[in-house]
């Protein structure tokens, strides 16, 4: 397993975003297979890891849960698809979505701390 580069500050403080080699990753801990889509909450993973919860209907199969993710998160962000993408975490509940273009100091990042806040249950 290749080690990640160094954890820089977080460019918005939110605790599941991460800047990395000039790239900002986003963490989330998927639930598959729900009643419904929903984003919400921090969750802090046994080894200190926040992930920002999110739950999709589709199924974990075929690839159908995480083009669900990308949509639910894309739609909740206000970015197009094509802006995200799943940089680890393929086949596993713990996903890192790396996010083109972050503006750290723009709308952007009020959406996701406003996600990030949000403490219902996922």
């Amino acid at each position: 397993m290749t080690p990640h580069p160094p954890i820089e500050a977080s460019p918005t403080g939110i605790p599941c975003l991460e800047a990395r080699g000039g790239r900002t990753i986003l963490h989330l801990r998927v639930t598959a297979k729900a009643a419904n889509n929903r984003l919400g909450g921090v969750v802090a993973d046994a080894d200190g890891r926040h992930r920002l919860r999110i739950a999709v209907t589709a199924p974990p199969s075929d690839g159908a849960a995480n083009a669900a993710v990308i949509k639910s998160l894309a739609k909740a962000l206000g970015l197009p698809k094509s802006a995200l993408s799943i940089v680890a975490g393929m086949t596993d509940r713990n996903k890192q979505i790396e996010i083109a273009g972050f503006d750290g100091d723009g709308q952007l990042a009020a959406r996701l701390g406003a996600l990030a806040q949000d403490r219902n249950p996922c």
